[in-house]
C-alpha cells in the first residue's frame, strides 16, 4: 500500500494544506525533521514524533476545525488557545490546537513547535 503525500492527504482541506505548509516551514527553520503520512495523520518526528496534523472530520461529524495542530510538550502549558491537553505518558504532554485559519498560525505557535522539536 502506497502512502499518500503530506499534501495528497490535506488534498481538499484549503486551512489544511496551509497550516501543513506553514508548519514545514517552520520546522524547516529549526534544523531536519522527517515528515511521515499515515492513514490518520501527518507527523514531523527527530527522534520521536514532536508534531502532528491531522483531519477531525475523519472521526467527528461536525468538526469545529478543518485541521488539528497536536504538540508534545514536556510540561502541560496553560494557553486557552488548546482544544485539548491529554497527558498519555510520564514525561509527554499532547496539546492540540483547532486550527480554523492559517491567521492563527504566529510566534506563539512557532515556540510551541521550536520547544517540541528541541526535546524530540
Amino acid at each position: 500500500m502506497t502512502r499518500p503525500t503530506p499534501e495528497e492527504f490535506m488534498a481538499g482541506h484549503a486551512v489544511g494544506l496551509a497550516t501543513l505548509g506553514w508548519v514545514r516551514a517552520t520546522v524547516a527553520d529549526l534544523g531536519e525533521a522527517e515528515v511521515t503520512t499515515s492513514r490518520s495523520q501527518v507527523a514531523f518526528r527527530r527522534r520521536r514524533g514532536f508534531a502532528y496534523l491531522w483531519l477531525p472530520g475523519q472521526y467527528l461529524r461536525r468538526p469545529l476545525a478543518e485541521v488539528v495542530l497536536s504538540v508534545v510538550l514536556g510540561r502541560a502549558d496553560g494557553s486557552p488557545r488548546w482544544k485539548e491537553v491529554a497527558h498519555p505518558r510520564p514525561q509527554h504532554w499532547m496539546h492540540h490546537l483547532e486550527v480554523l485559519d492559517a491567521g492563527q498560525l504566529d510566534d506563539e505557535v512557532r515556540a510551541w513547535l521550536a520547544e517540541a522539536y528541541a526535546r524530540a
